[in-house]
């Protein structure tokens, strides 16, 4: 018989515990009846049926949507939708950096050819060799 009451005393207990986390992480809108001090304390106070009454009656359920979060198929509209925690987490910043780093690498990619061609060509004026073919503006003729 003791067993029996050590089960269902370890039992209410994570029952009171689940209750407080489910309380204290539930949004403002989504608590109804009593403010949030009020069903903590009654959690506290009433470990069992403070625990059955803020599963049965304190917090609100909303139809059709999983206790996880958005219901298959439906987007949830913009201030619904969880947020990322972290930049990391963002796809839309994500996107930006990549977008951000392609624009930036062309940009020094371009500057690094021009520095080039114009070393190559100072270079060739200063041994007195004619410049390239490639790095002549097209239709002119080579100076000899």
């Amino acid at each position: 018989m003791a067993r029996l009451y050590v089960l269902l005393f370890v039992v209410q207990i994570v029952l009171a515990v689940c209750a407080l986390i489910s309380c204290l992480s539930a949004e403002e809108g989504e608590i109804k009846a009593l403010p949030r001090i009020a069903w903590v304390l009654i959690i506290l106070f009433f470990p069992l049926l403070g625990s059955l009454a803020w599963f049965a009656a304190g917090r609100e359920r909303v139809a059709g949507r999983p206790a996880g979060g958005a219901p298959k198929g439906r987007l949830l509209p913009p201030r619904e939708r969880p947020r990322p925690v972290a930049p990391d987490d963002d796809p839309e910043f994500l996107r930006s950096l990549g977008e951000r780093s392609r624009q930036e690498d062309g940009e020094l990619f371009r500057r690094w050819e021009e520095d080039l061609r114009r070393r190559e060509d100072e270079m060739r004026r200063r041994d007195g060799e004619p410049p390239r073919e490639e790095d002549r503006p097209e239709g002119s003729t080579p100076s000899t």
